[in-house]
């Protein structure tokens, strides 16, 4: 059978996310998921990134779908005359960074956030995560699928569904991948940097929840292991579940813990409270992050906290589209202007590093070579050892930043359409028009924040008040959804301006 990326996109509802595919496991047969690494093997050939002398490495996440995806990107590397290294289940940037050092693709199998009723296969060409230029060429390969292959259920045609892990394609797993990103971390702090703290590690279904312990008990800590569990859990990290709020406040009481650290089910997105088990926020910890790595020139989505600004750390802080492709591409640009100490983060806390940085806290050879893909682990501990160092509570270090507060949110079930027609009337008119169709709008929200004095359009509408509250709509992608984010100088003005901003736009 022949076909092309984007024409199995609408066959199959297996559409591309952030840097690669996903969709719904019964979706994501082997069928489909061969075909996609067909394409990125196609799209990495046409780009003389790989010949078949090369290599591409493989890794995966915890969920029970994970093998048998893992398993048909094997056998389409394979067919491909290409070696597969098999990095077993590691964290996402484990792999990319596998894939950095010896100058070879790689390809995650993650839904990281997402339920388990949903997966995901993350492509990396040879210099990092594919962008949304490579995305287009991809989407137009034009695969030839070998008829004989699958059955008329999209399944291996040779093997059941039931014994597809015994009959895998996949080598003997190669533990460089995880001994490497260890050793990153290890090499990065001073011997026993977090002697004397007691850490909490809530493991749930995370693929870091073996890694971070052993790293944090090698740092000196003493470590409490909570929440393990055999069954996967979605933990969004700009969307904590009110389960786990009311955990870690238990936890730290509990076990009078200096601090809990999680990721996401990828380890891509950190999850890190304070002594009294209070989350961080994303764009707070990315912040703290590059502060400890004296990093001069910052990428942020435009939907993250003003604080980075206003905290005045940084040499210059650069604005995104929302999503790590937009991140790195501004990165890019720092790099082709011979900038050094460049970084980026997300509003969900996955920091990503575009140069190289020398700690000069550590007597070893403490060189952190670039890692431009989210990672989890290198905000974790550098909070860890930052709150260690200056000898106060975790809590204490937000403290010391300009205090704004964000606040987001989302209307399920809202038509694109609906969401298409509001920005146009934000955005397609003149400057005063838009300022004029926005005041009518959101009379209650001028009442309590004053005139409109900007409206930024990088990535939806974002709507700058008198004093300096901040509103930004912005459709989901991906999604029948409508998202807001809110931004003020108090907790509770946040999220109330935040359900004033959702009131009005539901009442449109």
């Amino acid at each position: 059978m022949k076909t092309t990326i984007k024409d199995l996109m609408l066959s199959s509802q297996v559409t591309f996310g952030t840097s690669g595919a996903r969709g719904l496991v019964k979706d994501m047969t082997d069928q489909v998921c061969y075909a996609y690494t067909l394409g990125f093997i196609q799209y990495l050939k046409d780009t003389q990134q790989l010949n078949n002398s090369s290599c591409i490495v493989l890794a995966g996440d915890l969920r029970d779908s994970t093998p048998a995806i893992l398993n048909a990107c094997a056998r389409a590397i394979l067919d491909s005359g290409i070696r597969p290294v098999n990095a077993g289940l590691v964290p996402t940037p484990a792999v990319a960074l596998y894939g950095l050092d010896y100058q070879c693709p790689a390809i995650m199998v993650t839904g990281s956030h997402i339920p388990d009723d949903r997966n995901g296969i993350k492509f990396y060409k040879l210099a990092g995560e594919i962008l949304k230029a490579d995305e287009i060429i991809i989407k137009a390969q034009k695969i030839d699928l070998p008829d004989e292959l699958f059955n008329s259920s999209g399944q291996f045609a040779t093997v059941t569904q039931k014994s597809l892990s015994q009959d895998n394609a996949l080598p003997e797993i190669d533990p460089t991948a995880e001994e490497n990103y260890k050793k990153r971390y290890l090499d990065l702090f001073p011997d026993n940097a977090l002697s004397g703290k007691k850490v909490g590690v809530y493991q749930h279904s995370g693929v870091a929840r073996k890694i971070i312990p052993e790293l944090l008990e090698k740092l000196g800590a003493e470590v409490i292991l909570l929440g393990f569990s055999n069954s996967f859990i979605p933990v969004d990290t700009e969307a904590v579940r009110q389960e786990d709020i009311d955990l870690a406040r238990q936890w730290t009481a509990e076990y009078n813990l200096d601090a809990i650290v999680s990721t996401d089910g990828d380890a891509d997105r950190p999850l890190i409270s304070d002594e009294k088990g209070e989350w961080f926020r994303g764009d707070i910890v990315g912040i703290l992050c590059a502060q400890y790595l004296h990093i001069d020139h910052i990428v942020t989505p435009v939907s993250s906290n003003t604080c980075v600004e206003k905290s005045g750390l940084f040499a210059d802080v650069k604005r995104s589209r929302i999503g790590s492709p937009y991140v790195i591409e501004v990165m890019n640009h720092y790099i082709e202007d011979h900038y050094a100490s460049i970084a980026g983060y997300e509003a969900n806390g996955g920091f990503l590093l575009a140069s190289p940085i020398q700690n000069p806290r550590c007597d070893k050879d403490c060189l952190l070579t670039p890692l431009p893909t989210r990672d989890a682990v290198v905000v974790l501990l550098t909070l860890l050892h930052s709150a260690a160092e200056k000898n106060i509570p975790l809590s204490k270090l937000s403290a010391q930043l300009p205090q704004r507060y964000t606040f987001s949110n989302r209307i399920k079930n809202f038509a694109a359409e609906k969401s298409q027609q509001l920005m146009a009337r934000y955005t397609h008119g003149r400057e005063d028009e838009n300022k004029q169709a926005i005041e009518a709008d959101f009379p209650q929200l001028l009442q309590q924040l004053g005139q409109v004095i900007n409206i930024n359009t990088i990535d939806g509408v974002r709507i700058t008040f008198a004093n300096e509250a901040i509103i930004h709509f912005r459709p989901s992608g991906n999604a029948p959804e409508f998202r807001c984010y809110s931004e003020s100088d108090s907790e509770e003005n946040a999220v109330e301006i935040n359900q004033l901003a959702m009131q009005a736009v539901i009442s449109q």
